[in-house]
């Protein structure tokens, strides 16, 4: 029995064709597909882009019908800001940034040690507590604002920054401790007896070897604590004192725009002002973000 080995050649050559064909787009899918991305960034940039075009502007031609990129543009909108004749922005952000480091701090610990205690222990009550931190995330946080208000009153921090820092901690926490839980899982028991074998006491294990392992965890719980500190507008306004000098920045950027006025240049200025610390944050942790996610991806 012969093979004709030219036909079985161009068979294979065929078929290798019809791969490479099936592996390949067509001009009309790649020119769509791009098109759709093109379309998606430009949607997604263009009122970051358009608010910052307006911080330049004064309040005049902040918004009008026929509007254009750099006429009348200039840096009085900033200057006005950070120099007070227009709002305590120094204030407001000296604010934010105390309510929303010590959000980070706390919340981290609290849910770090409380995750690690979940995933290495078993002891009475541990799914109860972890089943109350998800029943904890389901609830809307405006439901809670009226018994954490009374809480806060019986408790007398009422109007405080401390009273507003456990407020965060509280909404933060459950989301981390979830989080990290899942990390800590991951990380072999191994290390804690070898730890023990040295002579670390069970908190050195936790503090020497498990957190520095931990860090990509840590940044993505530390940005979660923070941006939810420094963006957060419902439970400051409730829960801080009327005064102007206790507001944090998402509280003081509403007195821009009034029943009576509206100063929308100024407005833009701050609002991106705003950003500039949350963008900053997530330019520290972004490294550790990258790990955790390619740490998550590859089973060891």
């Amino acid at each position: 029995m012969t093979i004709d080995t030219t036909a079985l050649g161009r068979s294979r050559a065929s078929g290798g064709r019809a791969r490479r064909r099936r592996g390949r787009r067509s001009r009309r899918a790649s020119i769509g597909l791009h098109a759709t991305m093109i379309g998606t960034s430009l949607i997604a940039v263009l009122p970051v882009f358009w608010i910052l075009v307006v911080s330049f502007k004064p309040d005049s031609e902040a918004v009008e019908p026929t509007p254009s990129l750099f006429d009348e543009s200039g840096l009085d909108n900033y200057v006005d800001i950070l120099s007070g004749r227009n709002g305590a922005f120094l204030t407001w952000f000296a604010n934010s940034v105390t309510i929303a480091s010590l959000t980070t701090v706390l919340g981290v610990l609290m849910a770090a040690s409380t995750a690690y205690v979940a995933s290495r222990h078993s002891f009475p009550g541990r799914r109860a507590l972890l089943l109350s931190f998800l029943v904890v995330q389901m609830f809307p946080f405006a439901v809670l604002i009226v018994p954490l208000y009374n809480l806060l009153l019986k408790l007398g921090l009422q109007g405080s920054t401390t009273g507003l820092v456990l407020v965060y901690c509280s909404t933060a926490i459950p989301f981390c401790t979830y989080m990290l839980k899942g990390y800590f899982d991951s990380v072999p028991a191994d290390l804690d007896e070898a730890g023990r074998v040295d002579g670390l006491s069970p908190f050195g294990v936790f503090w020497r070897l498990i957190l520095p392992l931990a860090k990509p965890g840590l940044a993505v719980t530390g940005f979660y604590s923070f941006i939810v500190a420094w963006s957060e507008v419902a439970f400051a306004s409730a829960f801080l004192s009327a005064s102007t000098e206790s507001k944090t920045l998402a509280v003081g950027l509403q007195l821009f725009v009034q029943q009576n006025r509206a100063q929308w240049g100024h407005l833009a200025a701050a609002s991106v002002l705003v950003a500039v610390p949350a963008v900053a944050v997530f330019y520290v942790v972004q490294r550790y973000l990258v790990t955790g996610l390619s740490a998550g991806s590859v089973k060891g």
